[in-house]
């Protein structure tokens, strides 16, 4: 089959042929890929971030937002059958462990990660588990949510962490509505009656998120951090969900904070400045929130399959992948792009 792989760090994808996988365990899901959405965690793959976390052997293929149908399964797999329309939870987990029986799967203590760690979704064919499939409905198409499976995944999570503690009236800033930021703005919107303030520096993601539900779209243009005080009478606000963490992005979300408010960060790339006593004085909190659990993937699909969420999505043949990490390093891309194989 036809793969996309990562063969150096520092250098450029290679598509290239490796045999198909196989049913090798009784719980073992193969999936042929519909989509598989590029991430910008692949260009920090591709810069050598994550070679000490993950220790994965190179070569090895790329991709961990996947969807797809079904195409082999083991002999103890129940909850699907050949040619279900699927989407799968990033992490292959044990189910055995504390973290996966209180149903915190990502954070599963014998875990694997496709596209990070081993095989992942730059490919017509990938092996998973009967954990990881989560069954999509029959109106949605692979290639339509693949995303869903992490860059959905992690803004849900995130989001409704927040919606948790915020109650209608309060306020909500998201700093970017990009990949990522475009998704949670939907989720807020769906699930919380909070006032969702968006702030980003591209006027077209601006607009974006002003049509899909911001209460307010602000242009990052060094007036921001004023217009959102001002809009919450000079307090700030309840909730911070950052998608973009880095640029100075953090220490203008801190400043757009109010008093025993909470600071949710996804985006990462810079550190986070601020004196101790400022933390303690004011109570506020900081947040960190990676990819959402198997139970969140099964309810941000609900979301979807009821059209309150969506996905703006750029497709690219699987042999125009360099192509696409071209468009997607360059900010070219408008929501997320997605290799169809």
């Amino acid at each position: 089959m036809k793969a996309v792989q990562v063969v150096g760090y520092h250098t450029k994808l290679q598509l290239t042929e490796i045999p198909e996988p196989e049913v090798e365990g009784p719980f073992d899901v193969i999936v042929r890929i519909g989509g598989a959405g590029l991430c910008r965690t692949d260009i920090h793959i591709l810069e050598g971030q994550w070679a000490g976390k993950s220790g994965v052997e190179l070569p090895y293929t790329i991709g961990h937002e996947n969807a797809g149908w079904v195409h082999a399964i083991g002999d103890a797999v129940t909850n699907v059958a050949v040619g279900d329309k699927v989407i799968l939870h990033p992490l292959i987990t044990c189910g055995q462990c504390r973290a996966c029986r209180s149903g915190d799967d990502v954070h599963c203590e014998n875990s694997a990660f496709p596209g990070i760690d081993t095989n992942g979704g730059y490919a017509e064919f990938l092996r998973t588990t009967a954990r990881s499939v989560v069954r999509i409905d029959d109106s949605l198409e692979p290639a339509d949510v693949a995303a869903l499976a992490d860059a959905g995944l992690t803004a849900y999570h995130a989001v409704a962490k927040a919606a948790k503690v915020l109650r209608p009236g309060d306020t909500c800033v998201m700093i970017g509505a990009g990949g990522l930021g475009h998704i949670g703005i939907q989720v807020l919107k769906a699930i919380s009656a909070a006032t969702l303030v968006v702030v980003d520096r591209n006027p077209d993601a601006v607009k974006l998120a002003a049509e899909i539900g911001a209460d307010h779209a602000i242009v990052a243009d060094g007036t921001h951090v004023q217009q959102v005080l001002d809009l919450t009478g000079g307090n700030g606000a309840e909730a911070v969900v950052d998608f973009v963490g880095e640029g100075g992005a953090t220490e203008e979300g801190v400043a757009m904070l109010r008093r025993a408010g909470s600071y949710y960060v996804v985006g990462y790339g810079e550190n986070i400045d601020v004196p101790t006593i400022d933390i303690i004085s004011t109570e506020i909190n900081f947040i960190g929130n990676l990819v959402g659990s198997y139970n969140d993937l099964q309810d941000l699909m609900v979301l979807a399959a009821q059209g309150k969420v969506g996905l703006h999505t750029t497709k690219y043949p699987l042999g125009d992948f360099q192509r696409a990490i071209d468009d997607l390093d360059a900010g070219r891309v408008r929501g997320r792009a997605i290799l169809v194989p």
